[in-house]
C-alpha cells in the first residue's frame, strides 16, 4: 500500500452521541466485516461496554475502500467519550492526521466536544465536522449548525449531515474521509520510529504493542528497542487490525498496527515511547549517502535517534482502598488486581492495612468510572467482591507540614438559562470563575478548582441544576496550598482509620458532628458504653454516646436492705468502666460500609 494512499483518523464525539454507531456502519460499508457477521458495538469487545453503551478502551481497525479505481487504506481508532477516559483520545489523536467531530443533533455541542475540538487543533489536524441522528423527531439540525458555525469556525457547507444507525449519507462521509483528511507523512528511507500509542498484554505471547509507523519500517523478527525504556526484544510479530490481529511481514511508513514483543509486564512498554531498530543507521551528513552506525544503548553509546513526541503516562488521582469482604479472598483479591493490572498500566497498586478491614490494598484510578468498571470486572471475570473505600485524592504534604492538593481546570457547558445554578454549585466547590463565554443559547464557564471536589458529586449537581442538559470536562493542572487538618474519628479512645480523613479546616466541624451522629445510628449497643469521638489534633469537635444495654441486677430482690442494693448497682458501674478500658473494639462491617464505601 502507498503511504499516499493511507488514511488515518479518529471519531471524537461527546459520551453517548453515536462514535461506536458510526464505527459500525464505517465496518459495513467496507465490507470489513460481513452485516451478518456485524453487532452493535463491534469494536466494543468488553461486554461492559456494550450494557454500559459506551466505549472505555480505544479500538484500532483497519479498512479497505476503493474510490475511483483507486484502492485505500482507512485505520480508525475508535475513542472513549467518558470524561475519566480523555487521555486515551489524546494519545489517539497523535497517532492520526485527521478527524470526524461528530455532534449529536438532539443535544448539540457538549464540553467534551469543546476539549476533543481543541486537543485534535493542538494536534494540527484535518477535522471533518459530523451531525449525527437527523433521523429522530427531536434533532435540532439548524440549531446545532449554528453551533458548530459559531463556536469553531466551521462553514455550513463543510459539515455532514448522517444518521450512523440507519446509513443515511454515511457513505457520502466516507469518501470525504479520503478526500478531505491527509495522508501520513515520514519517510520510508529513514531508521525505524514507531508512536506506541496503546498497550495490551496476552498471557501467552507477552505485550503486545500498538504503534504508528511514523519512518522506516519494522519486520517480524527484527531487534527493536524502546527509546525511553531501554528495552530491547524481538518483534516475533507483526500485523494490523481486521480488527482482530491479523499477521504481515512489515509494517511500513504511515502505517498502523501491532508487535508482539514477548515483554510479561506491561509497564516495560510504556505508552508514548518511541520504538526503533536496533543499531540502525543514518546517512553521514556529505558523504553522498554513506551510512554511519546508529549505536544501541547496549554498545555503551547513546543513540542519536531522536523520539517521536509522545504524551505522559496517565496519573492515577482518585485512590480507593480495595478489601476482600472476608480474609479468606485476599490471594484471590490479590491476583485477580494484578490480572486486571496487566491490561491496565494507568492503575497504580500497593499494599495496605486497616484495623477494621484488616489486608487490603490502597488502588489508584483515573476517576470514578474507571474505579466502578474496576469493581465491575474483578466481581465477573474473577468472581470476587471486593469492598471499596472512600475515594481520596492524591494530597502532598511539604516538609513544613503544609499539605498541597491537585487543582483542575473545568469546563461547564450549559444552556444559559441554568448559568445561574451552574455557577452557584462551582462556588460552593471552592471554584474560581476564570472565563465565561456566550454563544447564542449557550454558554461557557470556565474554572479554577480543587480536583477533590470532582469525587464529591461535582457532576450529578451540576446536572441536577441543569435539569441534566449542563455537561463537564477538565484538566488537571498543578498543586496548591490547602487548608486541610486531619480529622480523626475515635470510638473508645480507639482511632478509626478508614473513617479518618483530611478534610478542609471551614467544613471539618460539620463533618465531624455529621460522622459522630451517623455511627452512633449505626453501630449496635453493647454491654459496655461507646464513647464516639471527632477531633483534630487533640482537639474534640464533636461527641456522641451509645449506651450500654443494662442488665437489671436488683431482679432478683424483692424487696430487702437498700444498702444492699446500692452496692450491687455500684459493682455493675465499676465492672462496666473497667470493660470500658479493656474491651476490644468490634465494630460490625455492615455499620463501616455505609460511611467508607460508594457506589457498594
Amino acid at each position: 500500500m502507498e503511504q499516499k494512499n493511507i488514511r488515518n483518523f479518529a471519531i471524537i464525539a461527546h459520551i453517548d452521541h453515536g462514535k461506536s454507531t458510526l464505527a459500525d456502519r464505517l465496518l459495513e460499508l467496507t465490507k470489513t466485516i460481513a452485516k451478518d457477521k456485524i453487532q452493535e458495538q463491534f469494536l466494543d469487545q468488553s461486554p461492559i461496554s456494550r450494557e454500559r453503551g459506551i466505549t472505555i478502551k480505544l479500538a484500532p481497525v483497519r479498512m479497505n475502500f476503493s474510490l475511483n479505481a483507486t484502492n485505500y487504506t482507512l485505520n480508525l481508532i475508535d475513542t472513549p467519550g467518558h470524561i475519566d477516559f480523555s487521555y486515551e483520545v489524546s494519545r489517539t489523536l497523535a497517532a492520526c492526521e485527521g478527524a470526524i467531530l461528530l455532534v449529536d443533533a438532539t443535544q448539540g455541542i457538549q464540553a467534551q466536544t469543546v476539549a476533543h475540538f481543541r486537543v485534535a487543533q493542538k494536534e494540527s489536524l484535518a477535522i471533518i465536522p459530523v451531525i449525527n441522528k437527523i433521523d429522530l423527531d427531536t434533532a435540532r439540525v439548524e440549531e446545532t449548525t449554528k453551533e458548530l458555525e459559531e463556536m469553531f469556525g466551521f462553514k455550513k457547507e463543510e459539515i455532514f449531515y448522517i444518521s450512523a444507525k440507519t446509513g443515511e449519507n454515511v457513505e457520502s462521509l466516507l469518501k470525504a474521509i479520503v478526500e478531505k483528511l491527509p495522508p501520513p507523512k515520514g519517510s520510508v528511507g529513514k531508521p525505524l520510529r514507531a508512536l506506541v500509542f496503546d498497550a495490551e498484554y496476552d498471557e501467552h505471547r507477552g505485550v503486545v504493542a500498538f504503534i504508528k509507523v511514523v519512518d522506516g519500517k519494522i519486520r517480524k523478527g527484527d531487534k527493536i528497542e524502546f527509546l525511553q525504556n531501554k528495552v530491547k526484544v524481538d518483534a516475533s510479530e507483526v500485523g494490523y487490525f481486521s480488527p482482530f490481529l491479523s499477521p504481515k511481514e512489515d509494517l511500513t511508513t504511515g502505517e498502523i498496527g501491532y508487535i508482539v514483543t514477548g515483554i510479561k509486564d506491561i509497564r516495560q512498554s510504556r505508552i508514548g515511547d518511541t520504538l526503533t531498530v536496533q543499531n540502525s543507521r543514518l546517512p553521514k551528513p556529505g558523504t553522498g549517502g554513506q551510512a554511519k552506525l546508529i549505536h544501541s544503548a547496549s554498545s555503551g553509546q547513546k543513540s542519536d535517534i531522536q523520539p517521536l513526541p509522545g504524551y505522559e503516562t496517565p496519573k492515577p488521582m482518585v485512590f480507593f482502598g480495595v478489601y476482600p469482604k472476608s480474609t479468606n479472598e485476599l490471594v484471590s483479591l490479590k491476583e485477580g488486581i494484578n490480572k486486571l493490572s496487566l491490561n491496565d498500566a494507568s492503575l497504580s497498586i500497593s499494599s495496605e492495612y486497616s484495623i477494621f478491614l484488616g489486608s487490603g490494598f490502597r488502588v489508584g484510578f483515573l476517576g470514578l468510572l474507571h474505579a466502578e468498571i474496576f469493581k465491575e470486572r474483578l466481581k465477573r471475570e474473577e468472581n470476587i467482591d471486593p469492598i471499596l473505600t472512600m475515594p481520596h485524592v492524591l494530597y502532598e504534604k511539604r516538609k513544613n507540614g503544609t499539605m498541597l492538593e491537585p487543582y483542575m481546570n473545568l469546563i461547564v457547558f450549559t444552556p444559559v438559562q441554568f448559568v445561574g445554578g451552574a455557577m452557584s454549585v462551582a462556588q460552593s466547590k471552592k471554584g474560581n470563575l476564570i472565563d465565561i463565554s456566550y454563544h447564542k443559547d449557550n454558554a461557557i464557564l470556565r474554572y479554577e478548582m480543587p480536583f477533590s471536589m470532582f469525587i464529591r458529586n461535582l457532576s450529578t449537581e451540576i446536572k441536577t441544576v441543569s435539569s441534566g442538559f449542563a455537561s463537564i470536562d477538565y484538566e488537571l493542572t498543578d498543586y496548591k496550598e490547602a487548608d486541610l487538618v486531619n480529622l480523626e474519628i475515635l470510638i473508645n479512645d480507639t482511632e478509626i482509620d478508614v473513617l479518618s480523613e483530611p478534610v478542609y479546616s471551614d467544613e471539618v466541624q460539620f463533618l465531624a458532628r455529621q460522622k459522630t451522629e451517623k455511627l452512633k445510628d449505626l453501630i449496635p449497643r453493647k454491654q459496655t458504653k461507646q464513647v464516639i469521638q471527632a477531633k483534630v489534633g487533640g482537639k474534640i469537635l464533636s461527641r456522641s454516646e451509645i449506651p450500654p444495654f443494662r442488665k437489671d441486677v436488683l431482679a432478683k430482690m424483692s424487696g430487702g436492705d437498700v444498702t444492699r442494693k446500692n452496692k450491687l448497682l455500684e459493682a455493675q458501674k465499676k465492672g462496666k468502666s473497667k470493660l470500658f478500658g479493656t474491651s476490644k473494639i468490634d465494630i460490625p462491617q455492615e455499620a463501616l460500609l455505609p460511611l467508607i464505601t460508594k457506589g457498594n
